[in-house]
């Protein structure tokens, strides 16, 4: 599953965020800059990254002033470096200044996502493993930061509660007193109730690994393993199910992980402590 954004999505974003920044009136141009001023704007990286988002800046500027003309210098996934142009915005003064800040923010954003998820992409290059985001993102905007992160290189998980079961340790607290085991009964019912969703099944020991081998998870998730555990895991459910590495994963631990064996490992930090990375947009004189 790889989330795709439309048009119709971006510009109701985008229409929020513009109201919610313009409010009455942007009073600073309409006090300073005379109605009929044209410019040519700029924006550039300021720092080497992965770009994402660029719609949204689009969409920012001609909602504001249909007869605004965009150069594209770069495109969604593309790396820049720092000094690189990513657009060129030519037209109405006041229309620029008034979605800079709205078309900033998303590119920022958006950019930082695709950036911080090429991080560990290109940190486990080598290997069999790929990087998954979750569901830590900011609310409202997890179709577009999951959209930033298939951009920087990642693979997206479940959307939401709803496209996948994935049965975690709460969960199995609630049936801790069913058998055979909590695990197998919850796959079991899981697999009555909706048998067209992938299964997935958490396990924190590999006695729980064993379990959800058994039962027919599609897919097991080893909770906040060690290396060695993580091994022991691949090696129990062979060719049985998927695996997925989750907990303790950064940048100086993310490729010790993948070497392990597992298919997937699982990142939240690429969403919810993704920073905003650093572009600029400047008026030419």
């Amino acid at each position: 599953m790889r989330v795709e954004l439309t048009t119709a999505e971006i510009r109701r974003a985008v229409r929020a965020a513009l109201a919610e920044d313009l409010g009455s009136g942007d009073v600073t141009t309409l006090a300073t800059v005379p109605p009929g001023t044209k410019s040519v704007a700029l924006m550039r990286a300021r720092e080497p990254l992965v770009v994402a988002g660029i719609q949204f800046a689009e969409i920012a500027f001609k909602l504001l002033s249909k007869k605004i003309q965009i150069k594209n210098f770069a495109r969604d996934g593309q790396r820049v470096q720092a000094g690189e142009t990513i657009l060129k915005i030519s037209g109405s003064s006041r229309a620029i200044l008034n979605a800079e800040r709205v078309a900033l923010n998303f590119v920022q954003r958006l950019s930082g996502v695709a950036t911080a998820t090429a991080q560990f992409v290109d940190a486990i290059q080598g290997t069999s493993a790929k990087i998954l985001d979750t569901r830590k993102t900011t609310p409202g905007w997890r179709r577009f930061e999951k959209f930033a992160v298939a951009g920087g290189g990642g693979k997206n998980h479940r959307l939401g509660l709803f496209d996948m079961v994935l049965i975690k340790d709460n969960h199995l607290v609630a049936l801790r007193n069913e058998k055979p085991n909590a695990i197998a009964a919850a796959i079991l019912r899981a697999r009555k109730k909706f048998p067209k969703l992938k299964i997935e099944a958490e396990a924190d020991t590999l006695e729980q690994v064993a379990q959800a081998a058994d039962a027919g998870a599609d897919i097991i998730l080893l909770d906040n393993m060690t290396p060695a555990q993580l091994r022991s895991a691949v090696k129990t459910i062979r060719d049985r199910a998927k695996t997925e590495a989750s907990g303790g994963v950064n940048l100086k631990t993310v490729r010790k992980i993948a070497a392990t064996g597992v298919d997937f490992i699982s990142v939240g930090a690429i969403t919810h402590s993704a920073r905003a990375v650093d572009i600029g947009l400047d008026f030419e004189n």
